[in-house]
C-alpha cells in the first residue's frame, strides 16, 4: 500500500534537470509544500473538509505537540497553507467514524493518514529500538497493571490515561507518583498505555476537551479496509515512507528523506540504502546538484518547478518545511532553532517563534503568544520581532506591512481582538507601526 500523492501538475512532467539554481531549488521545496503561492481565496465559509484532507495527504503527516501557547501544534501547518479554517473539520477526520486520519509514531506523534497505518507496522513491530527506554520496558516493569490495562481499554474504552489510571488504583494498583522537578512523571497506567499505543495493541479514538488521548482497541477506530489491508514488508514499507518524505520535500537529501518519517534507527539505516537505488533506477528519484549546496541530492519526479514563489505564511517551530534544520540553512540560508527549553536568558530570538516565509526566502521571525486574558477580547502579542539577517534595509517596511497583514489574519483565526508588538527585536518598530497603520 502506498500513499497517495498530491496531484502532479502539468508543467511537471518533463525531463528532470541535474542541477537547480538556488532560488528554483527553493520554488522547488515550497511548491512541494503547498508554500508558493498565495492561499486560495475559498468563499466566506473557508476551506473545507476535502480541502484539509487534501492538505494533510499533501504533507504527509501532521506533527503533534503539547506546546499551547499560540495553537496546537498540528493546527497550525494548515492553516499556514489553507488560512483560518474550522479546526473542527481536523477533529471531524481523526476522532469520528469514517476516520480518515490516525495518531501513529511517524515524526514523532503525528496525525497519518489512515492508509499509512500499515506502513509502520514494522516500527510497532520494532518497539525496543524505537520507544523510548520508559515504553519499551513497560512489559518488564508493570507486568499486571498492562494486562490489567489491556482489559480495562477492551471493556471501557475509549478512555484517558487518567481514567485508566482511576481504575487501576480502585483496583489496588499502584498510586500516580509524585511530582518532582521539571519532566514526566508518568503513572504505571500511563506507561502500560504509551507502551499499547506504540506496539499497535491500542489506537487513539481521539482526544477529549483537555487534549487527551482517547485509548480504545483497533478494531472499534480504524476503518475496515485499513484493518483487513495487506502489511507490506519491511523493504516495501520503507520504500513508500522515504518515497513520502522525498514527495513531501520536492527536493531532499537522504539524510533529509530519513528524517520525515524518522528511518534512522535499527534495520532502517540498511533498509534505506537498500531502497535508494530502487527509487533512482524506477525513475522516482533524480539525483541533482543544488547550487550552493553540492551534490547528493535528489529530485522527486512528481515535484513541480514554479518560476516563482509568491506566497506569504507564518510558519510554526513543527512545520514539516523546517523539520530539518539543515535543510533550512542550506535551502533558504536560515538558521533556526526551538529555544523552548532554552533557559530564558540565553535565548536568542525568544520561546516560541515563527518564521515569516515571505516569497521563496524567509524575511523575519516573532515570537507570538495568545494571551486570552486581554481585554477587548484577548490579543496576539508580538514579545520580539527580528529581520533575517539577509533582508535588506530598503525591504524592512515592506516586510514588515506583509507581516502584519498576517499577524491580524491569524489573530481572527485565534479568536483574538487585537495585536499588540513588543519593543524586543530589530524589526519591532517597524513592525509596530505597520499594525497600527493597518
Amino acid at each position: 500500500m502506498d500513499i497517495a500523492p498530491a496531484p502532479v501538475p502539468r508543467s511537471a512532467v518533463r525531463r528532470r534537470p541535474e542541477r537547480l539554481g538556488a532560488a528554483q531549488a527553493r520554488r522547488t521545496a515550497l511548491a512541494a509544500q503547498g508554500l508558493h503561492r498565495p492561499r486560495p481565496a475559498l468563499g466566506a465559509d473557508g476551506p473545507g473538509l476535502r480541502q484539509v484532507i487534501a492538505a494533510v495527504r499533501r504533507l504527509g503527516l501532521l506533527q503533534i505537540d503539547s506546546v499551547n501557547v499560540l495553537a496546537r501544534a498540528h493546527l497550525v501547518p494548515l492553516y499556514s497553507r489553507l488560512g483560518p479554517y474550522d479546526v473542527g473539520l481536523l477533529d471531524r477526520l481523526h476522532g469520528r467514524a469514517p476516520r480518515r486520519l490516525v495518531e501513529a509514531w511517524a515524526h514523532e506523534a503525528s496525525f497519518v493518514p489512515v492508509e499509512t497505518w500499515p506502513l509502520l507496522e514494522w516500527r510497532r513491530r520494532a518497539y525496543r529500538d524505537h520507544a523510548w527506554g520508559s515504553i519499551s520496558s513497560a512489559p518488564e516493569r508493570h507486568p499486571a497493571e498492562l494486562a490489567a490495562v489491556r482489559t480495562i481499554v477492551a471493556e471501557r474504552g475509549p478512555v484517558t490515561a487518567a481514567q485508566v489510571q482511576a481504575l487501576l488504583e480502585e483496583q489496588g494498583g499502584p498510586a500516580r507518583p509524585e511530582k518532582v522537578g521539571w519532566g514526566w512523571n508518568w503513572s504505571a497506567a500511563r506507561r502500560c498505555l504509551e507502551y499499547l499505543f506504540f506496539t499497535g495493541e491500542v489506537v487513539a479514538a481521539g482526544r477529549d476537551l483537555a487534549f487527551q488521548r482517547l485509548y480504545d482497541l483497533p478494531q472499534r477506530v480504524l476503518p475496515r479496509a485499513v484493518l483487513d489491508a495487506p502489511v507490506p514488508d519491511d523493504v516495501d514499507a520503507v520504500r513508500a515512507l522515504l518515497e513520502a518524505g522525498a514527495r513531501a520535500h520536492g527536493v531532499a537529501t537522504v539524510r533529509d528523506m530519513r528524517d520525515y518519517f524518522r528511518l534512522r534507527r535499527g534495520r532502517t539505516n540498511a533498509l534505506v540504502a537498500q531502497v535508494l537505488p530502487q527509487l533512482v533506477e524506477d525513475g522516482t528519484l533524480t539525483p541533482v546538484e543544488v547550487e550552493g549546496a553540492g551534490g547528493g541530492w535528489y529530485l522527486h519526479r512528481d515535484a513541480a518547478l514554479p518560476r516563482r514563489a509568491d506566497g506569504a505564511a507564518l510558519l510554526s517551530p513543527f512545520d514539516p518545511l523546517v523539520f530539518e534544520r539543515t535543510r533550512l540553512e542550506q535551502l533558504f540560508g536560515t538558521t533556526y532553532r526551538i529555544e523552548i527549553y532554552v533557559p530564558a536568558a540565553k535565548r536568542v530570538h525568544g520561546y516560541y517563534v515563527l518564521p515569516f516565509l515571505e516569497g521563496e526566502r524567509i524575511a523575519a521571525r516573532v515570537d507570538l503568544k495568545a494571551d486570552r486574558r486581554a481585554e477587548g477580547g484577548g490579543a496576539l502579542r508580538v514579545r520580539a520581532a527580528h529581520a533575517e539577517p539577509h533582508l535588506a534595509p530598503g525591504r524592512r517596511g515592506a516586510t514588515a506591512q506583509g507581516l502584519a497583514a498576517e499577524l491580524r489574519l491569524l489573530a481572527g483565526w485565534l479568536g483574538l481582538g487585537d495585536v499588540v508588538v513588543e519593543p524586543a527585536g530589530d524589526l519591532a518598530a517597524d513592525l509596530a507601526a505597520a499594525v497600527r497603520a493597518a
